[in-house]
């Protein structure tokens, strides 16, 4: 098989680019250790791993409600009534307090159990709520 110039042309041109782009990377020891290192680390038992802040305390309803409720709640998604609209939350602050406080922690309709905020206590999504309807 015989190749023309041009197809020799454009296969010179490849290798160049290919090689120019493998030349122009850091290959010094550290940018190679940089570029593979381990993502995570791993513990074996006895070792003490760095741990995460807790919180001293209940969070705050505002803490909840912009963590966790203010995605839908803030713009009225599939239905969701929005922080501090009296006309959304009236019929539903007029079922009382303890059917708000039951449809929050186990969910209602398209809104999941606790707003998928799975590690907040029953006092917290309660606070959220009554941030969300305050002033109303």
């Amino acid at each position: 098989m015989e190749l023309s110039l041009r197809q020799l042309m454009v296969a010179a041109v490849a290798a160049i680019t290919f090689a120019s782009s493998t030349m122009a990377a850091d290959m010094s020891d550290d940018a190679i250790a940089e570029r593979i290192k381990p993502v995570g680390s791993v513990y074996l038992e006895g070792d003490a791993p760095a741990t995460p802040a807790v919180a001293a305390g209940p969070r705050s309803g505002d803490t909840v409600y912009g963590t966790f409720c203010a995605a839908c709640h803030g713009s009225g998604i599939m239905g969701a009534p929005k922080k501090g609209n009296a006309g959304d939350w009236a019929t539903r602050i007029a079922q009382g307090n303890d059917v708000l406080a039951d449809h929050a922690i186990n969910g209602f309709n398209a809104m999941p159990a606790k707003g998928s905020c799975m590690d907040c206590s029953d006092d917290e999504i309660i606070a959220a709520i009554n941030h969300m309807i305050e002033g109303l």
